[in-house]
């Protein structure tokens, strides 16, 4: 379970095919904390920390992760927005996440507001994924809030700490992004479609 805040970005190191899989080696500033067997949140979809070598560590991400999430786009280099799983003690800062990435959307539009970005995602159709006005969203692991909301589209306001210390800032137009829609939004579309005989 996780909250949308990320901890810290990270750095793809080292990309290796396994089979259908991936294997995944990652630098970033708490490595040294990890535990083999954790779960962490990359770009909002939870890995199992599998290996840890001096300041790398290592996930493997399995063919449907690997459909269903943007890490098949991930080259070494690429940033990468981490959080480790919450600490049931502790203030939820962002909403309930799963690690779980619903789907896919697409950039379409990143508007800079002098110091804010308005961002712009679609989506395709498939499935019971509706976003609210002020309800909740997860792109890339990041808790956000929906600032506007149309079928199969959303935006949401960026501010600068964010901008700044994710890789919010490294997207561009026409980038994949994953998405983990609302949990109680998921469960309510579910029940409403099942009434309805969908």
């Amino acid at each position: 379970m996780f909250t949308g805040i990320i901890e810290a970005v990270g750095i793809v190191e080292k990309i290796q095919q396994n089979g259908t899989n991936i294997d995944f080696t990652l630098s970033c500033p708490f490595t040294q904390e990890l535990k083999i067997d954790q779960s962490l949140a990359h770009n909002g979809c939870c890995l199992t920390v599998v290996d840890i070598k001096d300041h790398f560590y290592t996930v493997t991400a399995i063919l449907e992760t690997l459909e269903k999430t943007n890490l098949g786009k991930w080259q070494e280099g690429s940033v990468v927005n981490l959080e480790r799983c919450m600490i049931m003690n502790g203030r939820l800062d962002g909403h309930i996440v799963q690690g779980h990435v619903d789907k896919t959307g697409k950039i379409i539009d990143i508007e800079n507001k002098d110091g804010s970005y308005f961002v712009t995602v679609e989506y395709d159709s498939e499935g019971n994924f509706v976003t609210v006005p002020q309800g909740s969203i997860t792109m890339n692991g990041i808790s956000l809030t929906v600032a506007k909301s149309e079928d199969f589209r959303f935006s949401v306001a960026i501010i600068p700490y964010t901008w700044e210390f994710t890789n919010m800032n490294t997207l561009q137009v026409g980038d994949k992004v994953n998405l983990e829609f609302d949990i109680i939004g998921k469960y309510i579309s579910k029940l409403i479609n099942r009434q309805n005989g969908f």
